[in-house]
C-alpha cells in the first residue's frame, strides 16, 4: 500500500513539474508579445500563467509534506496538507475568475474596444492547446490517485485555457472589426472559472471538516466484510479521508465461544478483505464483539 501511495505521489509530482516548466514558457511568451504588440488582454493572460506557477508550487509543497511518515504531532499522517494545498488552489481559482468577471464587465460597461493583431491569435491558440493538454493529464492522474489538490490544479490549468479562449476571441473579433469580443468572452469564462473553483473548494472542505467517504466506498467495504468467514454481523461502519488515504473502522460480531486468538484472526481477515476490495489505500480498525448474529447492519447514509 505504501509503494502504491508513493508511486501516485511521484506521478503527481512529475505532471506538476511539467506544468511549471510549460507555464514558465507561456508566461515569458505572453508577457513579451503582450508588451510588444500592446495587447492588455494577452499581458493579463500572462499574469494568469504566473498564478498557475504559484499554485503548481503550492501543490508540490503540499504533496511533499504529505509524504512524511506519521509522527507524534500527526499520528494519522500528513495527508491533509495536500488537501490544504487543494483548498488554496481552489481559492485562487475563485479569485482569478472574479478578476476576469470584474475586468471584462468593467470593459463592457465603459465601452472599451480591443483590436489585437494576428500574433495574439497565434499565442492564444498555442496556450489553449498546451493548457488543455495539461488539464487532461493532471485530471487523469488526480482521478487515478485520488488527489483533491491535483484535481484543483487541473482545473486551474483549464481556467488558464479558458482565459486564453477569451484572448483568442478578442483577437479574432478584433481582426473582423468587433472590439467587444474580448470582454464578452472574458465575462463568460470568468463565471465558469468561479463555478469550477467553488466545486473543487467544496470537495476539499468536505475532507477538512471530517466529511465521510463516499457511500460507494462504504458499500464496497461492507460487501468485503460480509464475505469473511466467521463474521456473524457487523455495525458502525464509518470512514473518512485523510489526503489520498481512507481511514475506516467497524464493529464485527463473532461467536462468543471463540478464543481471543481466533477472534483476532477474524479481525485481521476483515482488515485484509477491506484493503483488498478498495481501490485506494485504506487503514482499517476492527472492533470485535460477541454476538448471536441477529443484529442488523446498514451502511450509514451520507449527510
Amino acid at each position: 500500500m505504501m509503494s502504491e501511495t508513493r508511486s501516485g505521489q511521484d506521478t503527481g509530482s512529475r505532471i506538476t513539474a511539467v506544468g511549471i516548466v510549460l507555464n514558465l514558457g507561456l508566461l515569458t511568451l505572453k508577457l513579451a508579445v503582450g508588451l510588444l504588440v500592446g495587447s492588455a488582454a494577452l499581458f493579463a493572460d500572462g499574469i494568469h500563467s504566473a498564478s498557475d506557477i504559484a499554485t503548481d508550487l503550492a501543490v508540490l509543497g503540499g504533496m511533499r509534506i504529505a509524504r512524511r511518515k506519521p509522527d507524534v504531532a500527526h499520528p494519522y499522517g500528513h495527508g491533509r496538507f495536500e488537501t490544504l494545498a487543494g483548498a488554496t488552489v481552489s481559492g485562487a481559482l475563485i479569485l482569478v475568475g472574479a478578476y476576469l468577471v470584474w475586468t471584462s464587465g468593467s470593459g463592457l460597461y465603459r465601452g472599451t474596444e480591443s483590436f489585437p493583431g494576428a500574433a495574439v491569435v497565434f499565442i492564444a491558440v498555442l496556450s489553449v492547446g498546451i493548457k488543455e493538454w495539461l488539464y487532461r493529464r493532471t485530471a487523469s492522474v488526480a482521478t487515478r490517485v485520488g488527489s483533491a489538490a491535483l484535481l484543483a490544479n487541473a482545473w486551474h490549468h483549464r481556467s488558464d485555457a479558458l482565459s486564453s479562449v477569451a484572448v483568442l476571441a478578442g483577437g479574432i473579433g478584433g481582426l473582423v472589426g468587433w472590439g467587444h469580443a474580448d470582454q464578452l468572452a472574458g465575462l463568460i469564462v470568468g463565471l465558469m472559472v468561479v463555478v469550477a473553483g467553488g466545486r473543487t473548494l467544496g470537495t476539499t472542505l468536505h475532507e477538512l471538516t471530517e466529511g465521510g467517504v463516499a457511500r460507494s466506498d462504504l458499500e464496497t467495504a461492507a460487501e468485503a466484510i460480509a464475505r469473511v468467514e466467521g463474521v456473524r454481523a457487523w455495525h458502525q461502519l464509518r470512514g473518512r479521508r485523510v489526503g489520498r488515504e481512507s481511514f475506516m473502522d467497524v464493529h464485527v460480531l463473532v461467536d462468543p465461544q471463540l478464543s481471543v486468538v481466533a477472534a483476532h484472526h477474524i479481525a485481521t481477515e476483515v482488515e485484509n478483505a477491506v484493503r483488498g476490495a478498495c481501490e485506494r489505500p485504506v487503514n482499517v480498525i476492527v472492533h470485535v464483539e460477541p454476538g448471536a448474529g441477529d443484529e442488523t447492519a446498514a451502511v450509514q447514509e451520507e449527510p
